[in-house]
């Protein structure tokens, strides 16, 4: 296991911004086989990255891993993938790529980025040991991750200005800490089973709206988004800037209690787009309105490369050809997991398996499932690659973005980083998450190749299915 961070943990080691927290029910947000005692319905950074070590001691994955080792680039070689990392050359028979796609941060090239003298850092690498107590702060971003840090920081900064390019649709976070019989009662397995398939059948009902009924996403979730705006935002003016123009759905739904009351207070100023970033200069900002912003922290909460940038390294497949090559003009994968012409090699989270209604651990459990069921394949039938068929790839990128017409995410009336640069919908499953796992649960033979030798540049030692 290659890490190239100098700890195990990922997401909820590495994200440490104030008010870290997850957006999905913490009983869902866990992985089937390792239940834990949860403190609230929502967790916070500290209890999610005590849940990781938990996961991570439970399976003795911390003597099994190579940390401070950064892949640099994988390349078959005919029964195995050599892999290059900066702590030198390695070689694996299977490759799969967990790194997930909102590892890679990412930061606008705004004129003058580099100029700025004061303070500056992405929320994904949020300096800890940085005192922002009565400080001048300017965060870039309104998504999700910043929807979590304004209300954490506005009461101690002097300043926040907030730009935000497009508004966020914001429905109520119904969190609460467990109680001590409540924690007790969640020990026993059919409770906590029980706990779990409601809160996932009551998320899976919003695929509804996403994808079936705008009429009922309209009536019910954004009627009920409006109402704590109108109540939490009273100046007009305000309410407007915050109020979005799109489809429920279509960017990614902030669950927060606290951030309109915060955007209000007498502290912050929110700058839209009719107000944004012109040029960065030593001491601050200057905005499309030509006020200079004098600011001492500049936090940048601009996102991931989560659709073209999936894979971070070059990954070089059967025959020399390029992943980037057959990724263009958008990413696609068997399952979201593997591709024909890269034998072995397996993503997850890969293209067309983010979920915006439920927890992603639910998707990549499914994604496990299925490549357990690739390798025992390989072994059963002593064989050296499997590979799955350029005709079930094509004929399942196909039928997801055929499903994807309609949704809220490929005709919501908004961009985002669900899509790529080339517009198609690359981060979303279409339906509804147990489809997936449907799909996913049964190695289907008859899609794949499996490569009884060496498999340079032919398909000829192909085992018949």
């Amino acid at each position: 296991m290659l890490e190239r961070r100098p700890f195990l943990g990922g997401t909820w080691k590495q994200n440490r911004y104030p008010g870290a927290a997850v957006d999905v029910q913490s009983p869902l947000y866990s992985i089937a086989s390792e239940p834990f005692e949860w403190t609230r319905m929502f967790a916070e950074q500290e209890e999610l990255e005590r849940y990781t070590e938990h996961v991570l001691r439970s399976n003795e994955l911390p003597g099994r891993a190579r940390p401070n080792t950064e892949v640099e680039r994988i390349e078959w070689r005919g029964d195995h993938w050599e892999i290059s990392t900066s702590q030198g050359l390695l070689h694996g028979r299977f490759v799969v790529n967990a790194s997930g796609p909102l590892s890679t941060p990412v930061i606008p090239p705004f004129p003058g980025r580099d100029r700025f003298a004061g303070k500056t850092f992405h929320t994904n690498d949020w300096d800890v040991d940085f005192d922002h107590t009565g400080k001048r702060v300017a965060i870039v971003g309104s998504g999700a991750s910043a929807a979590q840090v304004i209300p954490a920081i506005q009461p101690d900064v002097s300043e926040l200005h907030v730009f935000q390019r497009t508004p966020h649709w914001v429905i109520p976070r119904h969190d609460r800490e467990f109680t001590a019989l409540q924690r007790k009662l969640l020990r026993f397995e059919p409770i906590r089973r029980l706990v779990r398939a409601a809160i996932y059948w009551s998320l899976e009902t919003r695929i509804i709206g996403f994808k079936y009924s705008r009429r009922a996403l309209k009536l019910v979730a954004e009627n009920e988004a409006v109402k704590p705006l109108r109540r939490q935002v009273p100046d007009p003016d305000l309410r407007t800037k915050l109020t979005p123009d799109y489809a429920l759905g279509c960017k990614r739904v902030i669950l927060s209690n606290t951030l309109f009351p915060a955007l209000g207070a007498y502290n912050v100023t929110l700058h839209d787009k009719n107000d944004g970033i012109s040029e960065i200069t030593e001491t601050g900002i200057v905005t499309a309105t030509g006020e200079h912003v004098e600011v001492d922290l500049l936090v940048w909460s601009t996102g991931y490369d989560a659709t073209d940038g999936v894979i971070s390294y070059p990954v070089m497949g059967r025959d020399g050809r390029a992943l980037s090559d057959v990724w263009d003009p958008y990413p696609r994968a068997y399952l979201g997991t593997t591709v024909p012409g890269f034998p072995n090699l397996f993503v997850v989270t890969g293209p067309n398996t983010g979920i915006g209604h439920t927890s992603a651990i639910f998707l990549i459990e499914a994604q496990m499932e299925y490549i357990v069921r690739a390798l025992d394949a390989v072994r059963d039938a002593g064989a050296v690659a499997v590979e799955v068929t350029s005709a079930a790839e094509q004929a399942y990128t196909d039928k997801i973005h055929r499903e994807m017409e309609g949704t809220v995410w490929k005709d919501g009336g908004c961009h985002s980083w669900y899509q790529s640069r080339s517009g198609h919908v690359v981060a979303m499953f279409p339906g509804f998450s147990f489809t997936f796992r449907r799909w996913a649960k049964r190695f289907r033979a008859e899609e794949h190749d499996i490569h009884m030798t060496a498999t340079d540049a032919t398909d000829k030692d192909v085992m018949p299915v």
